[in-house]
């Protein structure tokens, strides 16, 4: 049976780190949805400008496209997206073995976060365009983000009923 769990939540919510780890524990692939970015939408946000709709279109064609791969082979899959619109989580729900769960962090920890983070084009400084743009999802899993990793995806087991 497939599932792709998706692991959304603007930058700095530990999106990554999570995802790592409970690809690990379920023994399956993990992607991160910021390695699918073009050079140029890469570029943009390196100079603090917010992607548009129209930057993220082929983001999101290549993201959907990776999930139904992994659907149609069967596969289990955790995929770190941010997935800030409903419009954006719509496309990628491509059939019920998606699950997306929103991982929760105040704006007070989101920013000390990335204000420690080195090396990622995603700073500070574009936290409040993407806190902006976050629609709160009503129909996610919705888990603490501030809580230890462990802890976390303990959390996710139990509420997709995997343990």
């Amino acid at each position: 049976m497939s599932l792709v769990i998706l692991l959304m939540g603007v930058s700095g919510a530990g999106k990554t780190t999570v995802g790592q780890l409970l690809a690990s524990r379920l023994g399956c692939e993990f992607a991160d949805a910021d390695d699918y970015h073009s050079p140029a939408n890469i570029a943009k946000m390196r100079a603090g400008i917010p992607l548009t709709d129209t930057d993220r279109e082929p983001w999101l064609e290549t993201l959907q496209a990776l999930i139904g791969d992994w659907i149609a082979a069967g596969k289990t899959a955790v995929l770190a997206c941010s997935a800030l619109k409903q419009s954006y989580r719509d496309r990628l729900r491509v059939t019920p073995e998606v699950r997306i769960v929103y991982l929760r962090v105040s704006q007070a920890e989101l920013r000390r976060r990335l204000r420690l983070r080195q090396g990622h084009f995603m700073t500070e400084a574009m936290l409040d365009s993407q806190l902006a743009t976050l629609e709160q999802p009503d129909d996610a899993i919705q888990v603490d983000g501030e809580c230890p990793p462990q802890e976390i995806i303990t959390s996710i087991l139990q509420r997709l009923r995997l343990v």
